[in-house]
């Protein structure tokens, strides 16, 4: 199927995997709301809400840059009736924003703290929460979270459980979600990388640059939520699906073009081992 005029909202979309997100479901005629805090290019990130609203647009989508801070719930509530009022309903949600702090819980101050929380498994909740009475209304309604497969192995709790904890709260949700919502049609799939993907946090609180030689361009989680998204009639719901499954679960084949760097081994992603 395509996202032609279905209206999608995507979190964290002025940059990075958001952006990838929004430009591959303007390629359908996809309603795409970038909704993120940055209204201004960051100095070393660039990008905002309306540079990618203005790309959405050239891709032969629509686009309502939106500044939303998602820890606020009343900025989530009007987020949604600003949305429909504007495309006449919400198709998806995608949840994209994160905080990320690989600090242990000794070294991750209060605040540090909190804000993982809120912006990762709280965001989700919150987001739902409010989307859920106009997503009952699509004949075609999805929540995508960007969490990971719940892996327990305790090394991923060891160094930074005050993140991990924020994270598996998110595919914790999915899946109470997605039971939740099966009786109103509507999917709930959390959605994560194989292997690190060329992005701010990789290059700024993972690793360093030297780090993106050895990742995927975020093109390649782009095209797996495309796959999510086009798939009907609730058939996958309840997922903590990876991006490379689903690719090749659809029938990809080849992955090279994805990497940064073709000939450098890549590097797989927090929680998989």
């Amino acid at each position: 199927m395509s996202l032609s005029n279905k209206t999608i909202v995507i979190t964290g979309a002025s940059r990075g995997i958001g952006r990838a997100l929004a430009l591959r479901f303007a390629k359908d005629g996809a309603n795409v709301v970038i909704a993120a805090k940055s209204s201004e290019p960051h100095p070393k990130l660039g990008g905002s809400i309306h540079s990618v609203a203005e790309e959405v647009e050239q891709a032969g989508g629509k686009a309502l840059a939106y500044q939303l801070d998602v820890r606020k719930e009343l900025q989530v509530k009007k987020l949604m009736k600003t949305t429909a009022e504007t495309f006449g309903g919400i198709d998806a949600i995608i949840n994209n924003a994160g905080a990320i702090s690989l600090t242990s819980v000794e070294s991750t101050s209060p605040k540090r703290y909190d804000l993982m929380q809120t912006v990762n498994h709280r965001a989700v909740y919150c987001m739902a929460h409010y989307a859920i009475p106009y997503l009952r209304k699509s004949k075609h309604a999805h929540i995508l979270n960007l969490s990971p497969p719940l892996n327990l192995d305790i090394k991923w709790l060891k160094d930074y459980s005050p993140y991990t904890l924020s994270k598996y709260g998110m595919s914790m949700l999915t899946l109470g979600l997605a039971e939740e919502l099966r009786n109103d049609k509507i999917a709930v799939n959390s959605l994560w990388p194989e292997t690190m993907i060329a992005t701010a946090a990789i290059e700024f609180a993972v690793a360093d640059q030297s780090a993106l030689q050895h990742c995927r361009k975020p093109e390649i989680m782009a095209d797996a939520a495309y796959e999510v998204l086009t798939t009907q009639n609730n058939e996958l719901t309840g997922q903590l699906l990876l991006d490379e499954s689903i690719l090749r679960e659809r029938g990809t084949k080849e992955f090279e073009h994805y990497a940064v760097n073709p000939e450098k081994d890549l590097y797989p992603d927090l929680f998989i081992d």
